[in-house]
């Protein structure tokens, strides 16, 4: 067989993204730290880039001022969907108490008539600042406090060393992870001088619990501090799990008392705290800033606008690019002036697309959101990232680039965007589909209004489910009901039989 050499012409077509496609794509799932970060090393490196003062494009600042607190509106669309309202008594559920605190109840707040409409989110900065401090104030350092503490407790010396060193390895918690053995061993002294440091820095600092290695031992040490720390309770400690299940038959067995008695152990555990780390700040926690603000409109509907402190503000500064032009450059100059020109011009335009982007997808958000904003998670309804995309006019893959690592601020607290992305369950008599997150709102009720007799097993909640249109399988009562953190129904009979007895 002969071999020959052979031109051929082919066509093909590949799509090519550009850098700055790219980058525009990254810009878009970027949250605002990163993509702070992002601007602040793009201005490093570009001479033209500047923080939009007004100064730097050479226009003045009130002019700058006004452009920026103008509403930029989205492209409006046809208002065609009209649905009901899925309504919920106003309860706090466990998985959202930090955001549901402190709201008003659904029955005092207006009903709403108007929905946002679709594009009616706009682009401004706030008349007055919004910031995180306005929410909580800052706390202490968990090391900083500890640090004192340990200053406190000990004389100065090789003790001091040691607590010290045991600073450096609290958990979140406040507990001491590292074993007295293995610390000795890195510091070079016997286990004996370990475990005498740590009895006296557990005995003397604040808030007690500190420097504790597991739960018992932080629990045993607030009991201590009250000089409650008798035998009975000390078994109780010592057999937490027989607690966490309910096990009063058991306690009762180890421990001698009677219901009343193990009751008033069980109040009185509870009022200890499990955590005493968790009242500090820890290093390397952000605090949460929202991307979007959702609030109340003058018309009844809802207002959606950009929080101006986590937008990067950045202009082209024209006065220097003119200053640099009028002087002689050369040719390698120029050619760097008009590429810094260029990415300059580009970063504007992407971070103006972003934000329309983020306030486009928010908008409808919490157009299909109303019902949770006016009656709270029993309103919240099932949607998905496909339903949205086909809504606005744009990808799935964008939506989801959107939602990621942003946070939206609403009159119910600061949420995830993601949050509001919920698996449907269908309709047990054909009608709408409910929320995930509203029927495990809908499970939390029915076990909170249980009373002695009528603890009710997942069979049961499933069919009350049913009966009121959701249709859920007992195993999926089961997963939610564990996913709220409520034992079993056997659990619970346990407690109210004790409780019974107590009283």
């Amino acid at each position: 067989m002969a071999l020959s050499a052979k031109l051929q012409m082919r066509q093909s077509q590949s799509l090519v993204m550009t850098p700055q496609l790219l980058q525009s794509i990254r810009l878009l799932q970027y949250s605002n730290v990163e993509l702070a970060a992002y601007v602040d090393g793009e201005m490093e490196r570009n001479p033209l880039l500047a923080a939009g003062t007004g100064e730097a494009s050479g226009r003045p600042a009130a002019e700058m001022d006004a452009r920026a607190d103008s509403p930029v509106p989205l492209q409006p669309r046809e208002e065609a969907a009209t649905g009901t309202q899925i309504t919920g008594s106003e309860s706090d559920s466990a998985a959202f108490e930090s955001g549901f605190a402190g709201r008003e109840d659904a029955g005092d707040r207006p009903e709403r008539t108007a929905p946002i409409a679709r594009g009616e989110g706009r682009i401004a900065a706030s008349d007055h600042d919004f910031s995180v401090e306005d929410l909580a104030e800052r706390r202490p350092s968990l090391n900083a406090h500890a640090l004192l503490e340990v200053r406190d407790a000990v004389s100065a010396g090789p003790a001091q060393k040691i607590g010290e060193a045991m600073v450096e390895h609290l958990d979140e918690s406040g507990y001491l992870r590292l074993s007295c053995d293995q610390l000795a061993t890195d510091l070079g002294v016997t286990v004996a001088e370990v475990e005498a440091v740590l009895t006296t820095i557990q005995s003397e600092a604040t808030p007690a619990g500190l420097f504790a290695r597991d739960l018992a031992e932080c629990l045993a040490i607030q009991l201590r501090r009250r000089n409650r720390f008798d035998p009975v309770i000390a078994a109780v400690i010592d057999n937490l799990d027989l607690l966490a299940r309910r096990d009063f038959a058991a306690l009762r067995r180890l421990t001698g008392e009677d219901e009343s008695g193990l009751m008033d152990i069980l109040a009185e555990i509870r009022g200890l705290d499990p955590k005493p780390g968790h009242a500090f700040d820890h290093e390397g926690f952000e605090s949460i800033v929202p991307d979007v603000l959702v609030t109340e409109a003058p018309d009844g509907g809802w207002q959606v606008e950009l929080n101006p402190d986590a937008l990067p503000r950045v202009l082209v500064d024209n006065n220097y690019l003119r200053t640099v032009r009028s002087g002689g450059l050369s040719d390698d100059d120029r050619a760097f002036i008009g590429e810094c020109q260029q990415s300059a011009n580009w970063l504007v335009r992407a971070l103006d697309q972003r934000a329309k982007t983020i306030v486009k997808v928010a908008s409808e958000i919490v157009r299909r959101q109303d019902g949770f904003l006016t009656h709270g998670i029993g309103g919240l309804k099932p949607m998905t990232l496909m339903a949205v995309a086909e809504a606005i006019g744009m990808h799935e893959s964008t939506v989801s680039r959107v939602t990621a690592t942003k946070f939206i601020a609403t009159p119910r607290g600061t949420f995830e965007m993601r949050f509001f992305f919920t698996v449907a369950i269908a309709s047990a008599n054909g009608g709408d589909a409910h929320s995930a997150e509203s029927v495990k709102h809908r499970i939390k009720l029915l076990i909170d209004a249980e009373s002695q007799g009528k603890v009710m097993s997942d069979d049961d909640i499933a069919a009350i489910l049913k009966k009121e249109g959701i249709d859920l399988a007992r195993r999926t009562v089961a997963k939610y009901r564990e996913a709220l953190g409520i034992p079993s129904s056997i659990q619970r009979r346990r407690e109210m039989n004790a409780r019974r007895l107590a009283s």
